[in-house]
């Protein structure tokens, strides 16, 4: 198994820090950055996530320093640390954003020299880079997009890992057809078969959609559970020029199936999260929806919003 095939959680089996992670990313910021915590706990226990697996998860958070623990007006809750809610603003782009540059852009190319004595440092480099979806020319030599230049250098400022680095932009001269060496930096087969699971898993819920409009709470589950997996695939794909993917890329399907989803649902899932966050909806156990309640699972992490 590839390490893109190891970091791909099953879709609509994100683990709940994924899920608080998505919640956060798509509501906190218009609330100052900061959720109550009934309202987490209750939009999460909709998503079928018990209340122990969520205060867990959110301890894991805090001690990540993605969230930090704050009261507002008497109400418990968590606010988003400054670094994340940079995190969140990039990923936006990434998450939300059209297609990818042409190859005329060029490359950016990431050099590190990591003294012996600092090892642990090179893992968090190999790590950073691989979560923003470079691809390894050579020990110590990354590849990406240049588009991808200014999220990069902004991830490395964050972790204080630039002081080790050299960042290039370059383009691509020879020998080989870039189509071609892109396989080795790159595993195109893993990101396309993901791709292709994204569409199998969620064409059948935008035919659905064509039919009827779903109630508030069922468009919620479904968008933040869809949202969450399509986070995760962005992070696997640097957002390579199409004229060097293979024909037929799976990418294009899907991304098509996401703005077709997200125009759909995202309004009604907003709704209801805000109901619930102002106390303005039913209770959980008088969903029209109710999933299994589950534990929390151990997944590797993909894409640095998780």
């Amino acid at each position: 198994m590839t390490d893109v095939e190891k970091s791909i959680c099953p879709l609509r089996d994100a683990p709940p820090r994924h899920l608080i992670v998505t919640l956060y990313g798509l509501y906190a910021r218009e609330e100052h950055d900061w959720l109550p915590i009934r309202a987490v706990v209750r939009l999460m226990g909709e998503l079928g996530v018990d209340e122990q697996s969520v205060r867990s998860s959110i301890s894991r958070l805090k001690r990540r320093d993605t969230l930090r623990s704050l009261s507002r007006d008497g109400v418990t809750g968590y606010a988003l640390s400054p670094a994340m809610a940079d995190v969140l603003g990039a990923g936006d782009e990434r998450i939300f954003g059209g297609e990818s540059r042409p190859l005329s852009d060029g490359w950016v190319q990431i050099v590190f020299t990591v003294p012996e004595n600092e090892r642990g440092r090179r893992h968090e480099l190999r790590s950073a880079l691989t979560r923003l979806a470079f691809g390894l020319v050579a020990p110590g030599v990354w590849i990406a997009p240049a588009a991808l230049k200014a999220e990069a250098q902004a991830a490395l400022d964050r972790q204080q890992l630039s002081g080790y680095v050299d960042v290039f932009a370059v383009r691509h001269l020879g020998f080989a057809e870039v189509s071609e060496r892109i396989r080795d930096w790159w595993d195109l087969d893993a990101i396309a078969d993901a791709y292709s699971a994204f569409v199998g898993e969620y064409e059948p819920m935008s035919r659905q959609l064509g039919r009827r409009t779903p109630p508030t709470d069922e468009a919620f589950a479904d968008y933040i559970q869809m949202l969450t997996g399509w986070r995760q695939l962005r992070y696997l794909d640097p957002g390579l020029p199409a004229e060097v993917l293979p024909q037929g890329w799976p990418g294009d399907d899907a991304g098509t199936l996401f703005t077709a989803l997200s125009h759909a649902l995202r309004p009604l899932a907003h709704d209801h999260a805000m109901q619930v966050m102002h106390d303005r909806t039913v209770r959980p156990a008088e969903s029209r929806r109710c999933l299994a309640p589950r534990r929390a699972q151990r997944h590797p992490t993909a894409g640095p919003l998780q």
